[in-house]
Order: C-alpha cells, then sequence, then structure tokens
C-alpha cells in the first residue's frame, strides 16, 4: 500500500528506475502500444463443441486473451499493490463461481487511473480501474461492475461479434481486442489517436457492446451476483452513479463509451432486482478499507484529507461506519508521514480484528516507512506462519527484508514466492531489482528475462538469458544449469517464432 512507488519503464533496458517515494504502490508505465492491430498467433486449435466453436474456441479466446494481456501490461501503468490486487481477485473468483463461465482461468489487472472503467477481454481477462475504487461507494457497488464484466466472458460477447459479422474471423477478434486495450489505458491523447486508426479500419462500430449484449450482461451479472451473495439492487444504483457523472462532466466515464447508459436500463435494473427473494446484506469492512488506500493516494491535500476523516469518525452513527473511518485516518496520517498517530489510530482495530491480514499489513507497512524494519517482520512472522505464501504479506515481509538491506534474503523469499505466482510480472521486475542489489548478476538476468516474456518482449528476454549463460559459463555453475537456460532460450526463440508467423 502506503509506498506507493512510481517506476517509469521507458526503455527495454530495464536500467535501474527512478524512485519516487511515498504513495500507495509501484505503478509500472510502460511504452504505448502502436494502433496496429496486434499479431495473435494462427495455430488451428480443436473446437470444444460450443455455440461460437465454428469461428472462434474457448481455447483460441484464452490463448488471444493472454496475448491481449501482455500487451496491456506494456502499454497501461498498472498497480501491483499486492493488498488491492488481492481483494480483486477474492470478490471475482466468488462471483465467477457463481456464474456461467465454462472456462474460470481468469487473470486481473488493475489500472492507475481516477477515471470509472472496468473491462473484461476474451480468455478471462478482468480489469478496473482504481476509479472503479473511488466511485463504488459499497463493495456490492463494485461486484455489480465486476459481474457485469464476468457476464461478458461467460457469454462470450467478443467471439459472438465475430461470429455475427461473418468476416475477419481470429483477425476480428484481435481488432476488438486492441479496441478494449485503446479504452483501458485511459489516456484521451493516446486514445485519440488510436481511435482514429481504428476508425481508418472500419473498426469504431466495434468500441461498444451491443445493445442487446449490454441487456444480456446485466441480467446474468444480476444473477450472479445474487447467487454469490451481493445485493443486486446495487447494480441500479451504480449505474445511476455513472449517469450522474456524465451529466456534469466534461467527457463522459471511460466506462460508458464501452457500456452506454440509459435511464430506461436503469429502471430495467431496478426493477429486476426487485424480483429476487428479500435478504439481508451487510457491508463489508474490506472493502472500505481497499477504498481508502485508493483515497489516500489520489489525495493531495493530506491535511485537508485528514480534518475532514476526523470530522466524519466523530460523526460516525455506526460501528461499522466508525471502523470504516478509522482505517481511513490511519491511512491519511500514514501519507501525511504521522507515522505515530497512523500507528494510535490503527490500534484499536487492530485489537478488534487481530487476523485481518489487511490490517496487519498496513501497520507493518507503517513500521518499515517509518524505519522499523525488524519490527515489521516481528509483527508478520506469526502471521505468516499461519498463512503461508500468502500474496500481501509475503510483499510486505519482502518490503521490510529490503528496508533492512537484507536483498538476498528478500530476493529468494520472492524467488519462492514466484513458483505461485509465475504469471505476475510486478513481481519479477521488482526480483530483478532486489537481485541487483544483492549483486547475483545472473538472477538479475533472468528475472528480467521473465518479465520480459510476461510483457510479451521475446527478444529482450531472449537476450537477458543470454547473459545469464555466459555469466553461468564463466562462473563454471555446471551442465545442468547451462541446459537449463538453453532450453529456456529455445522455448523463447519458439514463442517468438509462433507470434510472428
Amino acid at each position: 500500500m502506503l509506498v506507493w512507488v512510481s517506476v517509469h519503464i521507458m526503455d527495454t533496458t530495464m536500467q535501474r528506475p527512478q524512485f519516487i517515494p511515498r504513495l500507495l504502490c509501484l505503478t509500472l508505465l510502460a511504452v504505448t502500444l502502436p494502433v496496429a492491430t496486434p499479431v495473435f498467433a494462427q495455430n488451428p486449435l480443436p473446437s470444444l463443441g460450443d455455440r461460437i466453436s465454428g469461428t472462434v474456441s474457448l481455447d483460441q479466446e484464452y490463448q488471444m486473451g493472454q496475448q491481449f494481456l501482455t500487451q496491456l501490461r506494456r502499454s497501461a501503468p498498472t498497480i501491483p499493490d499486492a493488498l488491492l490486487n488481492t481483494y480483486l481477485e477474492n470478490v471475482t473468483y466468488k462471483l465467477a463461481a457463481r456464474s456461467q463461465l465454462q472456462d474460470k482461468r481468469l487473470s486481473f489487472v488493475i489500472i492507475d487511473s481516477q477515471e470509472i472503467n472496468a473491462f473484461a477481454a476474451p480468455g478471462g481477462i478482468i480489469g478496473v480501474n482504481t476509479g472503479l475504487f473511488l466511485n463504488a461507494r459499497t463493495e456490492d457497488e463494485f461486484a455489480s461492475v465486476m459481474g457485469h464484466e464476468i457476464a461478458h466472458v461467460s457469454q462470450r460477447h467478443f467471439a459472438r461479434g465475430v461470429d455475427e459479422a461473418q468476416a475477419g474471423r481470429v483477425g476480428q477478434m484481435a481488432g476488438l481486442l486492441a479496441s478494449v486495450l485503446i479504452m483501458a489505458t485511459s489516456d484521451a491523447g493516446h486514445g485519440a489517436a488510436a481511435l482514429s486508426g481504428i476508425q481508418g479500419l472500419g473498426m469504431d462500430n466495434q468500441l461498444r457492446f451491443s445493445r442487446s449484449n449490454e441487456q444480456e450482461a446485466d441480467r446474468i451479472g444480476h444473477d450472479t451476483m445474487y447467487a454469490a451473495g451481493f445485493d443486486p439492487a446495487a447494480q441500479a444504483r451504480m449505474y445511476e452513479q455513472l449517469l450522474a457523472a456524465n451529466r456534469f462532466g466534461r467527457r463522459p466515464p471511460e466506462f460508458l463509451l464501452t457500456h452506454p447508459l440509459t435511464e430506461s436500463r436503469i429502471a430495467e435494473s431496478r426493477a429486476r432486482a426487485m424480483r429476487f427473494p428479500p435478504r439481508d446484506y451487510s457491508p463489508n469492512l474490506e472493502y472500505q478499507i481497499m477504498r481508502a488506500r485508493v483515497v489516500g493516494h489520489y489525495s493531495e491535500d493530506k491535511p485537508a484529507l485528514i480534518a475532514d476523516i476526523q470530522q466524519r469518525l466523530q460523526e460516525s452513527s455506526s460501528d461499522f461506519t466508525r471502523d470504516a473511518n478509522r482505517y481511513a485516518l490511519a491511512v491519511a496520517f500514514y501519507e501525511n508521514e504521522q507515522f505515530a498517530e497512523a500507528t494510535f489510530t490503527l490500534s484499536p482495530l487492530l485489537e478488534k480484528y487481530p487476523n485481518q491480514i489487511s490490517l496487519v499489513v498496513t501497520q507493518a507497512e507503517i513500521y518499515t516507512e517509518e524505519n522499523e524494519p525488524a519490527r515489521a517482520m516481528d509483527f508478520l512472522r506469526r502471521h505468516l506462519e499461519i498463512n503461508p505464501g500468502n500474496h500481501p504479506l509475503t510483499m510486505a515481509y519482502v518490503d521490510a527484508l529490503m528496508e533492512a538491506r537484507s536483498y538476498t534474503e528478500a530476493a529468494e523469499m520472492m524467488e519462492e514466492h514466484s513458483r505461485r505466482r509465475s504469471n505476475d510480472h510486478h513481481l519479477w521486475y521488482q526480483m530483478a531489482e532486489t537481485w541487483g542489489q544483492a549483486g547475483n548478476i545472473s538472477k538479475v538476468h533472468q528475472s528480467r528475462a521473465e518479465y520480459f516474456i510476461l510483457v510479451g518482449d521475446f527478444s529482450n528476454a531472449r537476450e537477458q538469458l543470454q547473459f545469464a549463460l555466459r555469466i553461468e559459463s564463466e562462473n563454471g555453475s555446471g551442465p545442468a544449469e547451462e541446459a537449463r537456460l538453453r532450453q529456456k532460450i529455445r522455448e523463447v526463440e519458439e514463442r517468438q517464432r509462433e507470434l510472428s508467423g
């Protein structure tokens, strides 16, 4: 969280970036993808016998989605904050388990942008902007958007668009993915240029789902929400907020550019929600914790934020609002570098919820930032014993190790963690930096190679592996290690040939 460092990866040599302290996490800003339609592997894949398989199979969708994801990682500023990403994963998997998804292999990305946006791409790619956390006031509202996006994937609206077009086939799918990528980057300048290029290809009408697709996603998303235990009435409330934002803004929210809203659509959502059997729905503190982290990050006037939350805390009318405001105040104090006040404010919450991982991680982050890494590690150790391999706890411990300059131990811990999160490009980037601090240059190159593979830069991945192979050969590491690296180089070369062929 709270140490949201900004790292700009603007060249592919991965020179050591400039670290800008403060803020909630590490933002990766890479080279913007060109306007041209992306190239996807055209390998023949088996039909799975579903209604769209005549055009695009589920396996083809998955492979194209993964290629889209590599381009998105290179084209948009993404957020690796472990708590935020884990929360998004947990909520989405909870919804997916009760959805109509056939293929539940999901990948997630959070874009660093205050624009309201969420998107889905074939192959289970789910993305949100941090602006969604800012504007969805409750977890139910947040879940309403995620349920809608999961419905787009489960109903295979991209593939159906290709099927209905009866032209372009898989190439048309690639163009649709390029459209999603443009909208996901939320950069007005790049978006305008890219839109112009796509319009020249006759793709402008593909930026929107059809009206029937949107209605279907609303309906199925509603069913999924209710089955997963979320309040279906939140969908209409969220849509009302989005429509209000469109009325008073110079430019509509990104979400509305691909998901057009009308008063009648909101009325339909409200009427449909009333048909579900009544339930009691409780507010979720974990969501308010995530939201407070994002609010604290974007706030430009930290003292004013503190004053505002202090007032809200005094006016809290329930235990829930008091807890939510207390956490938000702890974050505001932290952002203003008032670490003692942050710890004091957080303390009652830790006493009340001693095993809530988000609170534990927050306290550890405060200790680390105020230059008490040993205290942070002591605080985290018991919780890691209870929750081995937990992503937020692990990364908080790694941060403390790095603050203590225990670089080798931090890198080794990340290397072990990468076995569980091999597709986490943020993890590989940080690992390369940490191996550099530890002085293990071969490991630097190998970690960089993994990072480049995940962002689709196979030329640089191959070069990094060759550097590592040369070092291992000179150091006499043995035939087994050299053989492993040569095999990895061959795999990278093969993937490069597949994408260019």
